[in-house]
């Protein structure tokens, strides 16, 4: 899962930590061995994160590179990234992410 990272493989695409809560939403509701659909829950859940996420999370964007600020191909940005605040602020969004994930699967499997 680290190849998530800086935005897919340090490309400063869509958020890994999204892209790890989306791939738990899918693990769980997504088709079982020789079902021919997904659960539709699926789909809400995974609709969720993704609203609360820019909402509540970041500001609006999925992306790697905007969340953070840093352009990955850069080397010298990505050594200033792992050697300041915005590391810690990355590892502080991951948490809040999987605090969500969290919330909406204890939720889900209360029903």
């Amino acid at each position: 899962m680290d190849a998530f990272g800086g935005g897919l493989g340090a490309h400063g695409e869509t958020c890994g930590a999204l892209i790890g809560g989306l791939a738990v939403i899918g693990l769980m509701f997504g088709r079982s061995a020789g079902d021919k659909f997904a659960d539709f829950r699926m789909w809400k859940y995974a609709h969720e994160l993704m609203k609360r996420f820019k909402g509540e999370i970041t500001n609006g964007s999925i992306l790697c590179r905007d969340i953070v600020g840093v352009n990955w191909m850069d080397q010298n940005q990505v050594k200033e990234y792992r050697q300041g605040q915005k590391h810690k602020d990355c590892r502080k969004l991951t948490g809040k992410t999987a605090k969500l994930v969290g919330e909406i699967i204890e939720r889900a499997t209360a029903i």
